[in-house]
Parts: C-alpha cells; sequence; structure tokens
C-alpha cells in the first residue's frame, strides 16, 4: 500500500458532461444553481479547450492527495461534495449517471502501484453544504492525513440532492465523522473554526485556479497535457495516465 492511500471518446464525454442543476426522477432535484457570495453559476463539463499542463498546477501542502509524494504521474482533480457527476466518478451508484466508477480503478491499478499520485482540488459552488464540506475536508487533511480519503469515500457514498436540501451541512458531517474509526468529531469541529478564513482562502484559490485552466464545472480533471472536462469513463483516464508513463 502507498503513501496516503486507501488499500473516450468525445461522444462519451460530452454525454455525461451535462449541467449539474438537471432533472433525475426521484433522485436529483432540478433548479437554479445556488450562488455563495459571489461565485457565478457554473456547470458541469464542456468541451476540452485551451492547452493544459499539470506543471502549471500550483500544489502546496495544503492540498490533500493519495499517492506516493514523488509519483510518476500527477493527476489534479477538481470537485464538489454535492456533486452527483463527482458521485458517479468516485463511488458511482447513480443510474442515471451510467458509467463504471474511474477512481477505485485508478487507485487500484495506478496509486497502490505507485504511479499515480491524485491531488484534491475545491469547486464548490453547490450551496453553503459545498463549502462546509470544503472546510471540513481540508480540516481532515490538516489534522487526520491518513484517513482522508476513506472520510471522502464516506461523503460521497453519503451524498443526497444537490445544494442544502439533506446530507452535508455540518451537523450531518460530523455525524458522519462519528462512525470513522479514529477521527475526533469535537476536535475537527474546533479545527474548521478556528482555521475557516484559511480554508476558504484555500478554497477560493483552487476555483480561481480551475478557472484560469478553462474549467468551468465539476468535475473537472488535469492530467499532464490532457482536460478531461467532466465524468467519464474509466478508459479515458488510464489513456491519459498511460500516455504519461511512457
Amino acid at each position: 500500500m502507498t503513501e496516503n492511500t486507501p488499500s473516450a471518446s468525445v461522444d462519451t464525454l460530452q454525454k455525461f458532461a451535462m449541467p449539474l442543476a438537471i432533472v433525475v426522477a426521484g433522485a436529483l432535484i432540478a433548479g437554479a444553481v445556488f450562488m455563495n457570495g459571489q461565485k457565478q453559476p457554473v456547470v458541469a463539463g464542456g468541451p476540452q479547450q485551451a492547452s493544459v499542463n499539470i506543471k502549471d498546477v500550483k500544489i502546496g501542502p495544503d492540498d490533500p492527495y493519495i499517492g506516493k509524494k514523488d509519483a510518476p504521474v500527477v493527476m489534479a482533480y477538481w470537485s464538489d461534495y454535492q456533486c452527483p457527476f463527482c458521485k458517479a466518478v468516485e463511488v458511482g451508484g447513480i443510474p442515471q449517471i451510467p458509467i463504471e466508477p474511474a477512481l477505485p480503478i485508478l487507485i487500484k491499478d495506478y496509486v497502490d502501484a505507485g504511479k499515480l499520485k491524485i491531488v484534491f482540488k475545491d469547486f464548490s459552488f453547490l450551496g453553503q453544504d459545498s463549502d462546509t464540506a470544503a472546510l471540513y475536508e481540508h480540516a481532515i487533511w490538516q489534522t487526520y492525513p491518513d484517513k482522508f480519503y476513506a472520510w471522502r469515500e464516506a461523503m460521497f457514498k453519503a451524498q443526497d440532492d444537490e445544494g442544502d436540501n439533506g446530507f452535508g451541512d455540518e451537523a450531518s458531517i460530523l455525524a458522519l465523522i462519528r462512525t470513522i474509526t479514529g477521527l475526533d468529531a469535537d476536535k475537527l469541529k474546533n479545527v474548521v473554526a478556528q482555521n475557516k478564513e484559511k480554508y476558504l482562502g484555500l478554497i477560493q484559490a483552487d476555483e480561481t485556479e480551475a478557472a484560469s485552466f478553462g474549467i468551468s464545472g465539476t468535475p473537472g480533471f488535469i492530467v499532464g497535457t490532457t482536460l478531461i472536462a467532466g465524468a467519464d469513463q474509466p478508459a479515458v483516464f488510464k489513456a491519459a495516465i498511460d500516455a504519461q508513463l511512457k
């Protein structure tokens, strides 16, 4: 097991890179995109655009990651904990987005093999719950980095409707934290309170950086010089990673 890890076609991309605020009967809620402060509404995915390079992505000690610190390939991943397309990529379970979850495969085939480091970036725009989740993300990374991915996976499995419509507020996140062995919910609440302004600055910096690369929604990925803008099949991610391993 490696450090900090748990033990396409264009047609496909366009098919699944849809606006996040869509009607999904029985599962997702249609409606307007929620606004946080001065954040602008954005949509999930979109055409691959302007040239990108992972070397231009700012990666520092405050950015959560899984994999070996010096893995030969790095993938930057912008996400929102309320985003159903992110959930489809991470854990699946959304019938209306019928793709095989890519992250478990990438972890098994590349992260655990020491070939890939996945850096997690924030793009929280679907409501206050999105920001709250991002705050706790940074608190957990700062305090319990070895538990980060277990918490992240649990968060996506618990995800329900977009926006502030159920799971995702501080009380429900703390309740989930209490189910994960080794995490102290009360301590993490204090860490968030003490570092809130710092964390909000990190979140905003991630979103500004995403925009500079032409990423206008979630999920968004950069591997090498490839931009994957939206949820896609595992083969698309593997092709981008394999190109960097040659």
